[in-house]
């Protein structure tokens, strides 16, 4: 029997690390604190009347600039190798794919984040995901970056979400809007685990969860975020408000499995349905 797929769909920054990929390595090589680098981006954001996902790519560029230092593709890759894993995170796709097998589900995975790409390709669980849509740098005839060629804010993030669902390229933009019954989309949204954990997520996780899928609100252990994150749930936006500890028999991994459980038993289901509504023809 054909497997069945379903998406599992992650926000990056504070859904899988601990805090924004950039503060890892890449703000401390521009000789700044991660506070203190927000801060100002999100000030000139403001002053400039721009978006603050795109105000601070450029900000990274102008920053560099001003201080000599010369951001590459592969500088901001290495950057991606030093990144902080929630507990579980490194040991979890393994460990719930071969659940998923055990069920005959075909689990594949998604990033969908409002951080760079190029920092995601360098990391170590990037080889687990069968796409990537974040934000990403134009580079200049000798590397370096000079302005922002994709942005994912919390727009997007529904756009890419949507591809997902229909089977569509990461780039293939014109048919996004292009009408799809149900029964031909590629992962219907009752398919779908959307795992994410700050303002950018929530148009993203109310459409799933309206849409009969799944939205999980995680939030770092033994923080304030726990309050947010269950506010989400509070006001109906997400099913699950559980804190970000990806390891075997934690809230996450128990929540997920017993998700699967009921995809498998609804396909199940539907299948033997189809068996009985023969024998009327």
């Amino acid at each position: 029997m054909k497997k069945t797929k379903v998406a599992f769909i992650y926000d990056f920054d504070e859904t899988l690390s601990t805090t924004y990929m950039q503060d890892y390595l890449l703000i401390p090589k521009l000789g700044l604190k991660p506070e203190t680098f927000w801060k100002k981006a999100n000030a000139w954001s403001a002053d400039n009347m721009a978006d603050q996902v795109t105000g601070s790519m450029y900000y990274f560029t102008k920053i560099a600039k001003e201080k000599g230092i010369c951001l590459s593709k592969e500088m901001l890759e290495d950057c991606g190798r030093n990144i902080e894993y929630f507990e579980g995170v490194e040991t979890w796709f393994d460990r719930i794919n071969n659940f998923g097998k055990y069920l005959d589900l075909d689990i594949e995975h998604y990033i969908v984040s409002s951080g760079y790409e190029e920092i995601i390709e360098g990391c170590s669980i990037r080889p687990y995901f069968k796409g990537v849509a974040g934000c990403a740098f134009a580079f200049d005839e000798k590397g370096v970056p000079v302005w922002p060629a994709r942005v994912v804010n919390y727009q997007a993030k529904v756009q890419y979400l949507s591809k997902i669902n229909k089977g569509l390229k990461k780039l293939d933009d014109k048919a996004v809007n292009e009408y799809i019954p149900d029964e031909n989309r590629r992962i219907p949204y009752t398919r779908i685990i959307y795992f994410g954990d700050g303002q950018t997520d929530v148009p993203s996780m109310k459409m799933v969860k309206d849409r009969h899928g799944t939205a999980i609100a995680v939030y770092k252990p033994k923080s304030h975020k726990k309050r947010k994150a269950i506010q989400m749930l509070k006001d109906d936006r997400v099913n699950f408000a559980l804190p970000a500890d990806y390891r075997e028999g934690k809230g996450i991994d128990t929540a997920v499995k017993a998700v699967l459980y009921r995809i498998a038993v609804l396909r199940d289901l539907e299948e033997m349905q189809k068996e009985e509504y023969k024998k009327i023809k």
